[in-house]
């Protein structure tokens, strides 16, 4: 689908900052795991240069932590960071739905129509842990991109990185964790449909469901 950011020639350094940062959203990096970054750039055939800037970059984000004398780590997953997060994307998410209702070009409405058609038909529970967190992050990035706001994109890219890794850790202790994911199909179809008011309000419970979900496994 192309209804998230169109390809674009990007630098060593945003290479392995997207690389790193996929790796320990999904967490094949584990949390508090020392992060070597001789051997992540020779694991990614990148320099040792663009490696540590995508570490500056990445403890910015909160998915990393350095430690004077002691080296950097993959920051923990902790639960009670969830109300935190979620207090900004229950305000973020919905502003983010409404804009591109109102915004979305035929084009693109006919891309999120699609997308939506797809995940219908789709057997999540035939997929793999990575594979249903790749569709969520797939799903909701085309909307932070559609709501053509850069700086509200960037806001909620970081935040909902920082709530997959916690989808991660429970997602296996969750009986309807697909259920999740397919409520994005009605968001699509409300985008889709230039219909803010509904997009805006599915929006607000698909953060909320998130939490309160999250908030039953612990």
């Amino acid at each position: 689908m192309s209804a998230t950011t169109e390809d674009q020639p990007v630098s060593m350094a945003e290479k392995a900052y997207q690389a790193i940062r996929d790796r320990l959203i999904m967490l094949d990096i584990p949390p508090m795991e020392p992060i070597d970054d001789a051997a992540l750039a020779q694991s990614l055939d990148i320099g040792r240069t663009p490696v540590r800037e995508a570490l500056k970059r990445l403890e910015i984000d909160r998915l990393v932590v350095s430690y004077p004398r002691r080296g950097t780590f993959a920051t923990a997953v902790d639960i009670t960071d969830l109300a935190s997060i979620s207090d900004l994307r229950v305000h973020l998410e919905p502003l983010a739905a409404r804009r591109a209702a109102e915004t979305l070009g035929d084009t693109e409405a006919e891309e999120f129509a699609e997308l939506a058609d797809f995940l219908d038909d789709m057997d999540f529970r035939s997929l793999t842990r990575d594979e249903v967190m790749r569709w969520d992050l797939h799903v909701h990035r085309a909307i932070y991109h559609a709501a053509g706001n850069t700086h509200l994109e960037d806001t909620l890219i970081r935040y909902d990185n920082l709530a997959t890794r916690i989808f991660c850790v429970f997602l296996d202790r969750m009986p309807e964790f697909d259920s999740h994911v397919m409520e994005h199909s009605g968001l699509l179809r409300a985008i889709s449909a230039r219909e803010p008011d509904k997009a805006e309000r599915l929006a607000r419970e698909h953060v909320l469901n998130f939490d309160k979900a999250m908030r039953s496994l612990v």
